[in-house]
């Protein structure tokens, strides 16, 4: 590889902040320059709607590469620039400060966006997208103990934020246009205990609510949804889902279809440009399809795949995903995608008002699927192999929370 142009890397998140040291950990000794459009390090962003929103954590906790760490590994961060071109014939691309950095290999971590609101009102200083730290800064300013938030999504996102918000001393409403929250990701059974959760804490969460309008001079003043209702705002956050940056690949001329088109070793189709994280489109053995993710541990081992294969490594992109959200004193830990099942076996009591901890396992012509666990870490974690491996499991004796589920997992059969 020449040290010359080294390997650049467009996008300072996750997965791009893996791939610069996974390259390192692997022995490479050219130059690696990472360009992020925020003018922070590479950091975590599940913390943003929990605890860095919480104050809890500051921003440099949240660094998957700390300052010094870069420069001991001699990586080049530039940051607050936007990358406007990839010129693939002269290798090079180019920023908006009217910078040209030329790569020998190039790697795809765009990660992507808030999807915005298309309301009118939607640009007022006091509506907000949650994305990035700046975004949490923004809201923490106006988020006084007192302060009336409506948050417009029911997702991960809505429904965490709306727990901090509700800590802080805050009046929260949730706005859910779909009949039920989490409806993409799970049962009815788990939405359901979900909306309990937090209208017992104090929410005002409504479901198959409709933004008409968002009302106000210079500030919204009040939401306006379909059925006539106005609710009175100081604070509208969105969450209501991410659009992958697949543009610059686009323009560039690589293979984009919901997100830049990758095989199992994150190449993709230039043999000189690899791709990670949120923006990439890869195909899933465990699914037996393609498959675009928006999660941090896929963004951290479909890293490590790609910068392998910008060594000359040849492994496999393989991982069963998995995801999480914290909710008050709930943990929600889902491993695999329950799209599809026919069958599903609860384990606890879900029903029960007082429940914090049940699972969930959903299978499929008699195999385990996924599963959701509710405050059941080790349930989760035996779990992840188990899906990985499409066992089989006593679907009675799984129901019976009496029965230790190590003695299921030792009589489980692939």
């Amino acid at each position: 590889m020449s040290e010359e142009a080294g390997i650049v890397i467009l996008g300072a998140g996750q997965a791009g902040g893996e791939v610069a040291s996974e390259l390192r950990k692997l022995g490479y000794t050219g130059r690696v320059t990472m360009i992020g459009d925020e003018p922070h390090l590479p950091y975590r962003r599940p913390p943003l709607s929990k605890a860095y929103f919480a104050g809890t954590v500051s921003a440099e906790e949240l660094y998957v590469i700390p300052a010094t760490s870069l420069v001991k590994a001699g990586i080049e961060f530039i940051g607050g620039v936007r990358v406007t071109h990839i010129d693939r014939e002269h290798k090079q691309v180019s920023l908006d400060d009217g910078r040209s950095i030329a790569y020998h290999k190039l790697v795809i971590a765009t990660g992507g966006r808030a999807r915005p609101l298309t309301l009118e009102g939607a640009n007022r200083p006091n509506v907000f997208l949650l994305r990035t730290i700046d975004d949490i800064e923004r809201i923490r300013a106006l988020a006084k103990p007192g302060a009336r938030m409506v948050i417009i999504g029911g997702g991960f996102i809505g429904l965490e934020t709306a727990a901090v918000a509700l800590k802080l001393g805050l009046q929260v409403t949730v706005l859910e246009g779909l009949p039920r929250v989490l409806a993409r990701v799970t049962i009815p059974e788990v939405s359901t205990f979900f909306e309990r959760a937090h209208r017992d804490a104090g929410v005002d969460l409504r479901t198959g609510a409709q933004v008409a309008a968002l009302e106000g001079d210079e500030l919204v003043t009040h939401v306006h949804l379909t059925d006539g209702s106005r609710i009175e705002a100081d604070i509208v956050v969105a969450g209501i889902g991410l659009i992958a940056n697949t543009e610059l690949a686009e323009s560039a001329g690589l293979v984009v279809d919901n997100g830049v088109l990758v095989d199992e070793y994150a190449c993709t189709s230039d043999p000189d440009i690899v791709a990670a994280g949120d923006c990439t489109n890869h195909p899933s053995e465990y699914l037996g399809r393609r498959i675009r993710l928006e999660s941090v541990p896929n963004a951290i081992e479909q890293g490590k795949v790609a910068a392998n294969s910008l060594m000359g490594n040849k492994i496999p992109y393989r991982s069963v995903p998995w995801f999480w959200s914290d909710q008050y004193d709930l943990k929600l830990q889902v491993v695999g995608i329950c799209s599809g099942f026919d069958e599903f076996v609860v384990r606890g009591n879900l029903n029960e008002p007082s429940c914090r901890s049940f699972a969930v396992f959903y299978f499929k012509d008699g195999h385990l699927l996924s599963v959701d666990a509710v405050n059941r870490p080790q349930e989760f974690m035996l779990s992840k192999k188990l899906v990985a491996e499409r066992a089989r499991l006593n679907p009675a004796a799984l129901a019976d929370d009496s029965v230790p589920f190590k003695t299921l997992v030792t009589t489980a059969k692939a």
